[in-house]
């Protein structure tokens, strides 16, 4: 059975968000949308999105990396979001693989979302409607696109390739290879959902500094936070340049 799914790279993903905004572009004004904002320039903003970059640190300094971590619905081969719906909204389609949402059906029951070990599922505030990834099933469906823009608006926009999409059940299709040749695994699979979609793991990289690498040596001072000054005595800016 085809089993469509991303792979992402976390070796060369650099946290630009790009992915972000284009899934909500892309879903707001498609199929699954419109995709709410609540008070999106206030202090305390909110909104649905099918797609998130969470990005942290892992090691001790100095030697620390920074990890941006996209995540999004994983397409669980044994999902348990389907299961727990009263109404039946939730389902897996058997062509494809891919974990939808009938949005006729859904009263925003929240069980989908509570069954989801991986957090994949954002209530819509406005609609009260569950929303998730669909790996834009309105693009790979729609045959009037050429057969290259047939994919997710994610992978699509990614200045770095760092997402991949396929059909992780071919061995032959991009996306097997990947997995099988640079060592993809799954996300939290002791929860025995089959996550579809895989991670590329980063590689090691040695950061090599040296002593004088961790002051400021460009701080005459040596202390952070004050900033030489100029004498008195010489020129400012008006007086050396004329405007």
């Amino acid at each position: 059975m085809t089993q469509l799914a991303l792979v992402i790279d976390l070796n060369v993903c650099v946290g630009c968000h790009a992915c972000v905004t284009s899934c909500k572009s892309w879903n707001t004004s498609g199929a699954a949308g419109t995709l709410a904002d609540q008070n999106p320039y206030g202090q305390d903003p909110t909104g649905t999105f099918f797609n998130r970059v969470q990005t942290f640190e892992v090691g001790q300094f100095p030697q620390t990396e920074t990890v941006h971590f996209p995540k999004s619905c994983l397409h669980c081969e044994e999902p348990p979001c389907v299961p727990v719906c009263p109404t039946g909204a939730s389902y897996k389609r058997a062509s494809d693989g891919i974990v939808l949402v009938d949005y006729d059906k859904c009263i925003g029951c929240s069980y989908c979302s509570w069954a989801c070990p991986y957090g994949a599922r954002e209530l819509d505030e406005k609609r009260q409607e569950m929303g998730k990834c669909t790996l834009c099933v309105d693009r790979i469906d729609n045959l009037s696109l050429p057969p290259e823009d047939r994919q997710p608006a994610c992978v699509m926009a990614c200045p770095t390739s760092a997402r991949l999409f396929g059909d992780v059940h071919d061995p032959e299709s991009a996306v097997s290879v990947a997995i099988r040749e640079q060592g993809g695994y799954q996300l939290m699979p002791e929860w025995d959902t089959k996550p579809s979609n895989h991670y590329l793991p980063r590689r090691k990289v040695e950061i090599k500094l040296h002593v004088d690498q961790l002051s400021r040596a460009d701080n005459p001072l040596k202390i952070d936070g004050k900033l030489p000054k100029p004498n008195v005595n010489e020129p400012s800016l008006d007086d050396s340049t004329s405007w």
